[in-house]
């Protein structure tokens, strides 16, 4: 008789979703999906909207990481206008991104998933969370809010406030740094590498007693897509897409990402609302692909800076060919908060953060417009089409989280059938289904459950829809 299990919400992400866990006959695991069971409709009620107001609304898509939406907005409104934006508001931009990265790399690895690792999965799920990890590793905990204290305040002090700040404009931004503002990020900036490199040392030592999860938390072969700079250095702003293989062969390459739908195809599953893009070369669902943290490491051929290429040659070393195990997306996340590090002490003594040149002025040159960059999560497109009044007729976003939602159904069954069998459905085996989806830090909406008790309600049905057991917390 078949069954199915229900985790419904999944917890410690950002949103709400369930998963679904069907058995066979058996009572093995026949198959697993990722359901996202919110709606916000952002596309349909952008459209009649001015272009010009969409840097503004589109960053209430999330709370979490407005400035991803911010930024990419932004560079569609420059495409519109059809300006090369000064220099100096580039790099202002860029430095938001940065601060970004940090903030919400930090909010996932200490405060969302440590918990999974550093207390243990058998930990009862009102222990295993922030504030267990405060109590039983004080200095790691701490650091993690420090860091991610430091991400946010440096987009605090370039746009005014930590969240939705209005700030990046078509054309380039409001306003630069202010040298009390460049004084308080530089102070900051080696407790922040201190507490990344801490992060890492961490990390490194769960591998070596977690060797299960690193093979069974999604690992498999998919492509790997992301922004690449044109000598391969790792990129998180602007840049071309490249696509991998599972064996570490590019297969497209220097990309233009106003070409992202020759590439990038759209599949809806009737039991989501989250879209699942895929690699229109290969179809769908053949064209599974990953983007974020370990998409961006596997593309690229070096950080760009010391400390994070160091730690870029270990990662490396962890695959053949592509690093596969998505339970290594905790350390491309921990690489990529020092690569961004040190990116911020490279810049913040640039006396061109100073430039008054802070923004192009231009009328409506194009009717269609991609903004591409990386947000935390992944590669993040707003595609407009405007009339000739600037008025927004059409908008298609392809969030992060949409791209691996493939993956994610794949490691979900992946590790369902690994650690269940039958009926019974120990605590621990449902914390690692959950933490399977934690690894790839989906960004489902503005809300987040990292504290207090988490509610689950874990239901099994027979093929005739009779409940045969229930379990709530």
């Amino acid at each position: 008789m078949a069954q199915q299990i229900k985790i419904d919400p999944v917890t410690r992400i950002e949103g709400h979703a369930k998963i679904t866990i069907q058995l066979d006959e058996g009572g093995n695991v026949a198959n697993a999906r990722f359901h996202v069971t919110e709606f916000r409709g952002f596309e349909r009620f952008c459209e009649g909207r001015p272009f010009s107001e969409m840097p503004g609304i589109t960053p209430r898509i999330c709370g979490i990481c407005p400035v991803s939406h911010l930024l990419a907005s932004a560079k569609a409104c420059d495409q519109i206008l059809a300006v090369d934006i000064p220099p100096a508001a580039e790099n202002l931009r860029r430095m938001m991104n940065l601060g970004q990265i940090v903030q919400s790399h930090a909010l996932s690895f200490f405060h969302l998933s440590a918990p999974d690792f550093l207390i243990g999965w058998e930990t009862p799920p009102e222990r295993r969370n922030v504030f267990g990890l405060i109590a039983a590793h004080p200095e790691l905990a701490r650091g993690g809010i420090r860091l991610r204290q430091f991400g946010q305040e440096v987009i605090e002090h370039l746009g005014g406030r930590k969240i939705h700040p209005a700030w990046a404009v078509p054309g380039g931004v409001r306003h630069g740094l202010s040298e009390a503002g460049r004084e308080a990020i530089r102070a900051k900036i080696p407790e922040a590498k201190a507490v990344a490199l801490k992060g890492i040392e961490c990390f490194k030592e769960v591998l070596k007693t977690h060797e299960r999860e690193l093979q069974v938390f999604g690992n498999f072969p998919s492509l790997f897509m992301g922004l690449i700079a044109p000598d391969g250095t790792w990129e998180h702003y602007d840049g071309r897409l490249r696509f991998m293989d599972g064996g570490g062969n590019t297969i497209a390459d220097h990309v233009d990402p106003q070409r992202y739908d020759q590439f990038i195809g759209e599949a809806v599953e009737e039991t989501s609302y989250l879209k699942s893009p895929y690699y229109r070369p290969l179809g769908y669902p053949g064209g599974i692909y990953r983007v974020g943290p370990l998409a961006r490491l596997n593309i690229c051929r070096q950080m760009g800076t010391p400390l994070a290429d160091v730690e870029l040659t270990n990662f490396k070393s962890m695959g053949w060919g592509a690093v596969t195990s998505s339970f290594l997306y905790h350390y491309a996340r921990l690489i990529e908060i020092l690569a961004s590090i040190e990116r911020i002490e490279r810049m913040i003594d640039s006396p061109e953060l100073a430039s008054k040149q802070l923004r192009a002025d231009a009328g409506i040159n194009r009717r269609e417009a991609v903004g591409a960059s990386e947000a935390p999560r992944g590669t993040l497109f707003h595609h407009y089409q405007v009339d000739a009044n600037g008025l927004i007729q059409r908008v298609n976003l392809i969030i992060a989280t949409g791209q691996n939602n493939l993956a994610m159904n794949r490691t979900v069954t992946q590790i369902a059938r690994h650690f269940i069998q039958g009926p019974e459905i120990p605590e621990a085996m449902l914390n690692r289904v959950e933490a399977g989806i934690r690894a790839f830090d989906p960004c489902l909406s503005c809300s987040t459950h990292a504290a207090g008790q988490m509610a689950l309600d874990v239901t099994l049905i027979d093929a005739e829809g009779r409940v045969l057991d229930r379990v709530a917390r």
